[in-house]
């Protein structure tokens, strides 16, 4: 793959499929939203996007799993050394095991400070409540999948990621219109939903790795368990996992902060964060193909494809933004009124719409950066630069807020955004020059 020349087609290639992937998680998100939504109440809906978010958030801790193990792996498969991409896999899913089975240990913490952070209402948090209990089973299969994810990824394996979300994802909803519409679950046939589809994803990801585990490779416990090889991961992952807390704690606090005008507000911020989650895991197509061939070209030392490819997926990233934001300025109130049938929620999400039409733009730098960055593991740069991040957005909403109430949270969140993309920007030159002296995987 190192030989292979960086061009629009192999971007493509490799984005496409990922680009299709992705963006049927927040779809599942806006279905989940929607079938609650045919109850002509807010609390359901608020109730979904309180468990959604804080399960998300929390799961999205691991995301360093899928970020470090596909950063390692490109390096390791740009430099051909294929017993190392088998022992990357092992050590990816050991860490999603475990840390899967940390959280179900410690469910009830995780609630109780949740809730503790929630303003939400009574019947808001006893729906939170029983969807979370109901998902949390399934921790260990969805933080392993990241593992696997990342490690497709870096391989160009893009069909098979595909593969793996579209089995995860419609069997979802087609549990979600069955538990929901056809038995009248509510809330916890969402969450059955959800738990079911994550455990056959796990099943169908090991089948997907297959031909790993014919190499001894994977089993070679001296080899997985290298000490400088581990150091080394635990950096990456230790690096990503404190971007990711930063991250999170942006998402978490702009839903919860949310709760605090009322169960309406609460519901229409629900609703349009699927349009921003549409848009980044859309354009994380793109950020994933820089993933792989950033990675690639730095395990191969060819610093030339190593800006190829930042420029090339950059490129594309710019394509696809500039499609979202035209299709929610145009169709924006008819995917509102698809997702919510109470009319004050929808009323809501329409009055804060605009932020919706401008976040593609807005959210571009930050989100190629990453993978860019990503690719040639320079996760202290990541990770610094997303404390820089959180601390321009907590002023924003502690400045915005009281001035502009929701309008102002909006805001600060589109801060936070346009802060780590500049200041990941400013770092580029030197992930550039520290190319061809970086340690090998």
């Amino acid at each position: 793959m190192a030989s292979t020349p960086i061009t629009h087609s192999r971007v493509l290639k490799i984005a496409f499929p990922i680009l299709l992937a992705n963006v049927t998680v927040p779809i599942l998100g806006a279905v989940d939203t929607g079938v609650v939504g045919q109850i002509p109440a807010p609390e359901p809906i608020a109730a979904v996007g309180v468990g959604a978010i804080v399960l998300t958030s929390v799961y999205w801790i691991f995301g360093f799993l899928r970020m470090g193990t596909a950063g390692l792996t490109a390096q390791a498969t740009g430099q051909g050394n294929g017993a190392e991409v088998a022992a990357l896999l092992t050590r990816s899913l050991m860490i999603g095991a475990l840390g899967g089975v940390a959280l179900i240990l410690l469910q009830s913490l995780i609630f109780a400070g949740a809730f503790a952070l929630s303003p939400a209402s009574r019947e808001v948090e006893s729906l939170a409540r029983q969807y979370m209990t109901i998902r949390i089973w399934s921790a260990p299969a969805a933080i392993a999948i990241y593992g696997i994810n990342g490690w497709l990824i870096a391989q160009e394996r893009a069909r098979q990621v595909l593969a793996l979300q579209l089995w995860m994802n419609g069997a979802n909803v087609g549990l979600d219109l069955f538990f929901v519409l056809s038995l009248g679950w509510g809330v916890q046939g969402v969450a059955f939903a959800t738990f079911l589809s994550e455990w056959s994803g796990l099943a169908l990801g090991l089948w997907l790795c297959r031909a790993a585990f014919g190499q001894p490779a994977w089993r070679d416990m001296a080899r997985v368990f290298d000490r400088a090889k581990l150091k080394r991961m635990a950096v990456v992952n230790t690096d990503i996992l404190i971007r990711s807390l930063l991250l999170q704690a942006i998402f978490t606090s702009f839903l919860l902060l949310g709760g605090r005008f009322d169960s309406t507000t609460l519901a229409a911020n629900q609703v349009l964060l699927q349009f921003l989650s549409i848009t980044a895991y859309a354009l994380d197509g793109f950020a994933f193909a820089a993933e792989a061939l950033v990675g690639q070209a730095l395990g191969a030392r060819a610093a030339d494809k190593l800006r190829r490819a930042a420029v090339l997926t950059s490129l594309w990233g710019l394509i696809s933004n500039f499609i979202f934001m035209l299709a929610f300025a145009l169709a924006g109130g008819w995917i509102i009124d698809l997702m919510a049938t109470d009319p004050t929620v929808r009323d809501a999400a329409r009055l804060y719409l605009p932020w919706m039409v401008a976040a593609p733009l807005v959210g571009l730098a930050s989100w190629m950066l990453d993978g860019i960055f990503i690719g040639a593991t320079r996760t202290a740069d990541m990770r610094n630069m997303m404390a820089l991040s959180f601390a321009a957005y907590a002023v924003a909403v502690y400045v915005l807020m009281p001035i502009m109430g929701n309008h102002g949270l909006w805001a600060a969140l589109m801060i936070s955004f346009i802060a780590r993309g500049a200041t990941l920007a400013l770092r580029y030159p030197a992930l550039e020059r520290a190319a061809l002296t970086a340690a090998a995987p």
